[in-house]
């Protein structure tokens, strides 16, 4: 017998397990000392919305003389296909990766191409990132082998609507050894310490049915017959073909779109936006989200935000937005070149730090840039690059980050000190609308003072913020089909991800992915058998 429930519970009941279980068969009228039963949450959610009592949100079943099916839906199958036709995928993030997986199901040979390092040496050169300012322009914070995703939170929630594609995503990412919570919490998230090894079990998944991942291979040239892509000519001249080509290396690949500009395939500038990091005390993100006085305590999550208000400047109105907020997280040194400073925000699983930080970034649109619409569809990205340079001469010409406090922020004021922070390579006290264009600053002064009403405690000069946050999505769309995901010109080439466009985080990447994955064999695999 099953029986499911809905339960609001304390956070105490809801996050201790023995309690939940007693609470559960309480309402379900089972006695607490029946052996046969089984208790399993199937979704939780904290609403912290009344100022008296946070509240936590079960979905429950309990099992009585009744053993629980699996929580996983879907079943994968990675066929060997060694010998198979191979298509390309050019990246390793999770667009990457998931199309690779995807592809094997469907009986396609996948080859990943990626500039970086697979996960485990990657970290050497984020270790010379945070503590001897050198940049590796091939092996970053977003290069490598799981792309910008592995070093991040591992937020898995998404705005898409496709409730089973996401939902397979989490179950493919169980079945590699992920916690079951991220089927459970509704705003689930694995954590950075955790997401290395899970991108390593993905990479043997396609070795071990056949497919080939490359690291330490850039892709510089496009072998384009006519209107077809047939393939990828490497840095060191090996020539690469296959059925098609997916093209997903993220949002930061700048070369990958000077190739596309100067092969003539159409690209397109795209709106994207940028801002800085802001770091709180996480105690007080809690005290403000939770309504506490003084911590969370021992059952509660640190607690995240979400912010939005809309600004005038000259006229326009733009959007002032939190984005990838990091609860318990750190602030990193997210550049791929020398002379730029960028940063980003990341959280271990169990978001343990004692600050809370999110990028605050302002929409910008292609009006915003007149003087750079010469460069075409690469004006968007060079304002970016444009940004950062003058963001990394302020911190000093290194991976020292300019900040300032958001009180003095707010009133134009250079601080005299700056406050302890996650951001291992150090901070340099600016005055940030200096480092900012004046659109993006006046914008941020304005917004601040907005978030400060709509959270109490928020605008304080205990806070300060950390620039620049400018690798938030792609500046540059690489367009498609609608229907068939196709590249409109270049025939065979698939687009895909965060660095095309079409996507905004790990899960909807790796949806993108397997779409992408099976428009492609769809249209060319079957025309060969």
């Amino acid at each position: 017998m099953r029986k499911e429930l809905n339960i609001v519970l304390k956070p105490e009941e809801a996050f201790e397990e023995k309690v939940l279980r007693d609470v559960l068969l309480q309402k379900a009228g089972i006695p607490l000392q029946k052996d046969d039963v089984e208790v399993r949450v199937l979704k939780r959610s904290i609403d912290a919305r009344s100022r008296s009592q946070v509240k936590v949100n079960i979905q429950a079943e309990v099992f009585v003389k009744e053993t629980p099916p699996s929580r996983l839906t879907n079943s994968f199958n990675y066929p060997n296909v060694s010998d198979a036709q191979q298509m390309i995928i050019v990246g390793a993030g999770p667009a990457g990766l998931f199309a690779a997986l995807r592809a094997i199901e469907l009986g396609v040979k996948p080859i990943v191409i990626e500039r970086g390092k697979d996960v485990r040496a990657r970290r050497r050169d984020l270790a010379a990132i945070n503590k001897d300012h050198k940049v590796n322009p091939e092996s970053n914070y977003c290069f490598g082998e799981g792309g910008a995703g592995t070093y991040s939170d591992g937020k898995l929630y998404t705005r898409s609507k496709k409730r089973g594609d996401i939902r397979r995503i989490l179950e493919i990412m169980v079945a590699h050894g992920a916690t079951e919570e991220i089927l459970v919490e509704a705003h689930p998230h694995i954590g950075t310490n955790k997401l290395p090894k899970l991108v390593a079990e993905w990479r043997e998944t396609i070795r071990n049915a056949g497919g080939q991942v490359l690291f330490d291979t850039k892709v510089t040239d496009f072998m384009i017959e006519g209107n077809e892509l047939k393939g990828v000519v490497t840095h060191e001249g090996e020539k690469i073909t296959g059925i098609g080509v997916v093209l997903a290396t993220g949002h930061s690949a700048r070369d990958i779109f000077h190739l596309l500009h100067n092969r003539k395939v159409l690209i397109e500038a795209k709106p994207f936006a940028l801002g800085v990091r802001i770091e709180h005390s996480q105690s007080l993100i809690d005290q403000i989200q939770y309504h506490c006085k003084v911590d969370r305590g021992p059952y509660l999550p640190a607690s995240s935000y979400s912010l939005v208000q809309q600004t005038m400047f000259e006229g326009k109105q733009r959007g002032v937005f939190s984005f990838c907020m990091c609860p318990g997280g750190f602030i990193v040194p997210a550049a791929t070149a020398q002379e730029e400073l960028v940063v980003n925000g990341m959280s271990p699983s169990r978001r343990d730090s004692k600050f809370a930080n999110s990028g605050m970034v302002v929409a910008v649109e292609l009006e915003d840039l007149p003087q750079y619409q010469k460069h075409g569809p690469l004006a968007a990205m060079e304002f970016q690059a444009e940004v950062e340079h003058n963001a990394w001469i302020y911190g000093g010409k290194t991976q020292v980050a300019p900040a300032q406090r958001l009180v003095d922020f707010i009133n134009g004021k250079e601080s005299s000190s700056l406050l302890d922070t996650s951001y291992q390579p150090g901070l340099a006290s600016v005055n940030m609308h200096e480092v900012l264009p004046d659109f993006v600053g006046s914008r941020l002064k304005d917004a601040f003072t907005a978030f400060g009403k709509k959270m109490r405690g928020y605008l304080t000069n205990e806070a300060q913020i950390i620039g620049v946050e400018s690798r938030t999505s792609s500046p540059v769309r690489v367009p498609r089909d609608k229907e068939s995901f196709e590249h409109p010109q270049l025939k065979r080439l698939y687009p895909c991800g965060e660095g095309a466009g079409y996507a905004g985080g790990i899960v909807s990447a790796a949806m993108d992915g397997e779409r992408c994955a099976e428009k492609l064999v769809e249209q060319y695999y079957r025309k060969f058998n």
